[in-house]
């Protein structure tokens, strides 16, 4: 099985997120019961990413809210369709956030 990149991206729409801490640890409970469900595919459950600067060759500058990386997970699968279909059941898409899902190489070493 390869392994695949979950990467939680943007922070979803301001109607679909928790309106309070009630709503939030609900929602923090269903994401761990759908990593719970996932069994031995998952690698590394990852977690949130707070701050964040776009680096390049000449500047540091700040990151568009809506193509900024917001969290990841590691998960196995057979191949990239099923990992789609994996994160197609993650309740961040409830949120309003996006996903991508990339195949990770495997880098001698």
């Amino acid at each position: 099985m390869d392994e695949f990149a979950i990467i939680y991206v943007g922070s979803g729409t301001p109607d679909k997120m928790p309106k309070t801490k009630e709503e939030g640890m609900a929602h923090r409970q269903k994401w761990m019961d759908w990593v719970a469900s996932l069994g031995d595919a998952v690698v590394n459950p990852g977690q949130p990413m707070m701050e964040h600067k776009l680096v390049s060759a000449n500047a540091v500058d700040e990151v568009n809210d809506n193509s900024k990386f917001t969290g990841y997970a590691i998960i196995k699968a057979e191949n990239i369709d099923a990992a789609v279909e994996i994160a197609r059941g993650d309740p961040f898409l409830d949120m309003g956030g996006n996903i991508q899902v990339a195949k990770l190489m495997k880098m001698p070493g």
